[in-house]
C-alpha cells in the first residue's frame, strides 16, 4: 500500500511542475504577442462595425427613371445618416418587393402600401414601420392619400354628368387593377366595389380575373401600367392612386382629390406617359387611405443605426429636402410627395395600420 502511495504522490507532483511550466510559456507567449506591433489584439465581434450595403427596395412604382434622383437622394440621406453605403433595389412587381424586405435580402423598403407591409410582417413579424410621410401639418391626423377610380373623359357621360359620377355602371366593363398587393390600386378600391353593390353579396373572388364582375380584368403592375391601360383604351375602367399619378398629370377641372375632377397627362411627361400628352380622365371614386410606411427589417441594422435614420429623416432638413418634399409650384419638377399634402416625414406605430389588417 505504501509503494503505491509514493508513486501517486510523485505523479502529482511532477504533474504540478508540468502545469506550471506550460502556464509560464503560456504568459511569456500572451506578453510576446500584445508588444508585438504587426499582430494587435482581436476585436470581439459584437464590437466589429457592420460595413455591409443597406439595400433599400422600392415598390415598381418608385422604379422607373422618373424617380432615379429621388432613389439616389434616399440613399444618399441612409449614408448621412449611419456612415454605411446604402443601394437601390428596383422591382418590376410588389411581390418582389415584399418578399426583399420580409426576408431581410433588403433593409428598408420605401413607399411601402399597408396592405403591402402587413403582408411583409405577417411573414416575418421583425419587420416593422420606420416613419411614415405626415400631412400637410406635420402630423398623422390627415396622413391620407386617395384611392381612384376612373374612366376617359369621353366615356365619363356612362358614368354620370356634371360632376354626380358613381360607379353604378362598372359591372361587365374591362377593369384595370395595379396589383393585388396593392392597396390603393386593389384592395381599397375592391372593397369600395363590394359594399356598394352590396345586394350583389360580391366577394373579391368575383373581382378577380376569373370572377363574374367584369368582362376583363388586367393587372398593370403599377399605378403608371393602370393609368396607361385606361388612356390607350385596354381597359374601360381603371383604379390607381393620385400620390404615384401627381409626376405625369394635371389637373383641368373641378377640385383635387374630388369625384367629377378631370385630370390630364401634362406635356413633357415622362414615359411610360410620354405619347399621351393631353389625354383626359375623370375621377368617378375617390376613398382616403392611410399614407403607406416605410419599412425597415432589423437584420442588417443596428438599433442605434434606425435610431439615426428616423432621427435624420423626420428632421427639418429632410422636411426641406425638394428632392423629397416638393412644392409642385416648378413646371415639370418631380418629388416623391406634394408639400401642399405631406409636410415631412414623422414617427408611427405598427399598430396605426390596424384598419387595414380587416
Amino acid at each position: 500500500m505504501r509503494k503505491i502511495t509514493g508513486k501517486s504522490t510523485a505523479l502529482k507532483a511532477i504533474t504540478a511542475f508540468l502545469l506550471a511550466v506550460i502556464m509560464i510559456t503560456g504568459m511569456v507567449a500572451c506578453g510576446s504577442n500584445a508588444g508585438n506591433s504587426n499582430t494587435p489584439p482581436s476585436t470581439p465581434a459584437a464590437e466589429q462595425k457592420n460595413t455591409d450595403p443597406i439595400t433599400v427596395v422600392w415598390y415598381p412604382n418608385e422604379s422607373g427613371n422618373t424617380h432615379a434622383e429621388i432613389r439616389a437622394e434616399v440613399c444618399r440621406l441612409i449614408e448621412q445618416a449611419t456612415g454605411r453605403k446604402a443601394e437601390s433595389k428596383t422591382t418590376t412587381d410588389y411581390t418582389i418587393a415584399i418578399e426583399s424586405i420580409a426576408s431581410g435580402s433588403a433593409d428598408i423598403a420605401m413607399a411601402m402600401g399597408a396592405v403591402g407591409y402587413i403582408e411583409a410582417k405577417n411573414r416575418n413579424p421583425r419587420v416593422d414601420v420606420l416613419f411614415v410621410n405626415s400631412d400637410a401639418d406635420g402630423k398623422l391626423d390627415g396622413a391620407k392619400y386617395f384611392a381612384w377610380i376612373c374612366v376617359n373623359t369621353a366615356d365619363a357621360d356612362q358614368y354620370g354628368s356634371g360632376g354626380a359620377y358613381s360607379i353604378d355602371n362598372i359591372r361587365g366593363k374591362k377593369m384595370s387593377f395595379v396589383s393585388n398587393s396593392s392597396t390603393s390600386g386593389f384592395r381599397v378600391p375592391t372593397s369600395s366595389i363590394i359594399a356598394h353593390f352590396t345586394n350583389d353579396n360580391l366577394t373579391e373572388d368575383d373581382l378577380f380575373p376569373d370572377g363574374n364582375f367584369f368582362s376583363e380584368v388586367y393587372f398593370g403592375q403599377t399605378h403608371q401600367g393602370s393609368a396607361v391601360n385606361l388612356i390607350t383604351g385596354n381597359a374601360d375602367v381603371a383604379a390607381f392612386c393620385d400620390i404615384e399619378l401627381d409626376p405625369y398629370i394635371e389637373l383641368k377641372s373641378g377640385a383635387e382629390n374630388t369625384v367629377g375632377s378631370i385630370y390630364s397627362v401634362r406635356d413633357g411627361a415622362d414615359a411610360p406617359f410620354d405619347a399621351y400628352a393631353g389625354k383626359e380622365f375623370v375621377v368617378i371614386a375617390c376613398t382616403p387611405v392611410f399614407n403607406g410606411p416605410n419599412a425597415y427589417n432589423p437584420n442588417n441594422l443596428s438599433a442605434d443605426e434606425i435610431k439615426a435614420i428616423q432621427d435624420l429623416f423626420t428632421s427639418e432638413e429632410v422636411a426641406s429636402n425638394e428632392t423629397i418634399f416638393y412644392d409642385g409650384t416648378v413646371e415639370g419638377a418631380v418629388g416623391l410627395y406634394k408639400k401642399a399634402s405631406s409636410y415631412g416625414y414623422v414617427l408611427t406605430a405598427d399598430s396605426w395600420y390596424d384598419p387595414y389588417r380587416q
